[in-house]
């Protein structure tokens, strides 16, 4: 048995994006650019695609800018909003300690050249604390980016009551929905949302296509010069067959959406229910408050490297983390923001379900997996110092 259980680092494209987006090559091969029939046909498309987009969050097609990804969409929104605060003498950025690194790594960048950075905790339960927002909000506050739901646990955030403290102070909010758009409802006017970034490959769409939604009125900044795309503001011939598969995958996510997370939310339950049932085992994030498909856990007394090859030959396709820092020897730093300690951090597996996957699969994992961890236990000195005594269990 061969099971897919990534879908966190990338899905399976669906066929009606794949459909759309070989109709889209062999007929709409126009420059969008160019003035002459071929082109305008090709533009008529890629703006009915951008339409279909908007209208999935709840936005005006004019706040939809078309990028590579939800990383050049994060860069893009985050120094967007910097360079417009430090004009206005703000230089404060806030977010979150388990954020995705193209958020951390963006906000590191920015503090070289001037800018301070309040990084909120997100607890052991992986949820930030609207008050604490509320809390770290100053008057040189230029930016709030918290993702909507994370990368490797899957915890969702409150993003409607962090979005109205936003709101309330002035100042922007931006919110890496990668994880979450396609997956959840979002509605970004009703939400208080700015800014969101999303990326096509996580609801079945093609990889190197996704986009960012700004609200009308935001200035944005510049990431790519050299042509007049994107109405200036994203240099490149636009990607038109792969924001066409985008477009068709994202409105089959959504109107599939509520059937698809009734089918998943009781797996999901099964697998948590099924994995904690191995001994000093712990669930990484909220119960409930959690993506449909999502599945974090940490095995004390193993190493997750070991543990997902030996799953692979099982024919279980899982992850430690993010796909992005998946060849990292460090402990996730989702897991260590909620507390975990290295050694436990070392030890963890996501398991992340799709549409697709039954409850024959579910169990098939939570039998292999239990297995897998036993048998790696059984020779790992450390599992021997924690049962004979030497040092205590930590779950």
């Amino acid at each position: 048995m061969r099971i897919y259980a990534d879908n966190a680092a990338t899905t399976r494209m669906s066929r009606s994006a794949i459909d759309a987006m070989v109709e889209c090559m062999e007929k709409e091969y126009g420059n969008p650019s160019s003035l002459y029939t071929l082109g305008q046909s090709a533009k008529e498309t890629l703006e009915r695609a951008r339409t279909q987009i908007a209208a999935v969050i709840g936005a005006d097609p004019k706040e939809i800018t078309f990028t590579s990804g939800g990383s050049e969409a994060d860069n893009q929104a985050i120094r967007s909003a910097a360079l417009a605060g430090r004009k206005a003498g703000k230089t404060h950025i806030i977010s979150t300690a388990f954020e995705h690194h193209a958020v951390l790594h963006t906000l590191k960048k920015l503090e070289t050249e001037g800018f301070e950075v309040t990084l909120l905790p997100v607890h052991e339960d992986g949820l930030v604390r609207p008050e604490e927002l509320e809390a770290a909000i100053r008057k040189d506050t230029c930016l709030v980016t918290v993702m909507y739901a994370n990368n490797e646990i899957g915890t969702v955030q409150p993003i409607t009551e962090l979005g109205a403290i936003c709101r309330a102070k002035g100042v922007p909010f931006h919110t890496d929905a990668v994880q979450a758009v396609g997956h959840l409802p979002i509605d970004v006017k009703a939400q208080n949302i700015d800014m969101l970034s999303a990326s096509a490959h996580k609801f079945h769409g093609p990889k190197g296509t996704g986009f960012l939604y700004v609200k009308k009125g935001l200035p944005l900044l510049n990431l790519i010069e050299g042509g007049a795309q994107e109405r200036g503001k994203r240099a490149g011939t636009e990607n038109v067959p792969g924001i066409v598969a985008m477009a068709a995958a994202l409105a089959e996510s959504a109107e599939n959406m509520e059937r698809n997370t009734a089918h998943l939310i009781p797996l999901r339950n099964r697998l948590i229910e099924g994995l904690k049932r191995i001994p000093h085992s712990a669930l990484n994030g909220d119960a409930v408050k959690r993506l449909p498909g999502n599945v974090n856990f940490c095995f004390e007394g193993i190493e997750g490297e070991s543990l997902l090859l030996l799953l692979d030959d099982r024919g279980i396709s899982a992850s430690s983390g993010s796909a992005c820092t998946s060849g990292s020897l460090d402990p996730s730093h989702v897991l260590l923001a909620i507390g975990r300690v290295h050694d436990v951090a070392h030890g963890s597996l996501r398991l992340t379900l799709g549409e697709d996957t039954t409850e024959e699969e579910v169990d098939y994992m939570i039998k292999n997996i239990t297995e897998v961890v036993e048998y790696l236990r059984s020779f790992s000195p450390v599992w021997r110092d924690l049962v004979s005594g030497k040092h205590p269990f930590i779950l």
